[in-house]
């Protein structure tokens, strides 16, 4: 079961192929293979990175079950 990682929520749902959105703290992620790539929606749709908040080094790897 994919986590949230700002929240730790399930509350996740799927928007697109590759791409997720955590309903009890906004953001979207992105899983690509075994990476995960986490952004803020701004108020005009467009995405901000906050890769840099959460991974500090190198993007986790997700295991998904």
């Amino acid at each position: 079961m994919l986590r949230c990682p700002n929240c730790n929520s399930k509350d996740i749902g799927k928007i697109g192929s590759h791409q997720f959105y955590c309903w009890s703290c906004f953001i979207e992620l992105t899983v690509n293979g075994d990476k995960m790539s986490v952004y803020q929606v701004e108020e005009d749709g467009t995405l901000s990175s906050l890769d840099d908040l959460f991974f500090e080094d190198e993007i986790p790897e997700v295991h998904a079950n």
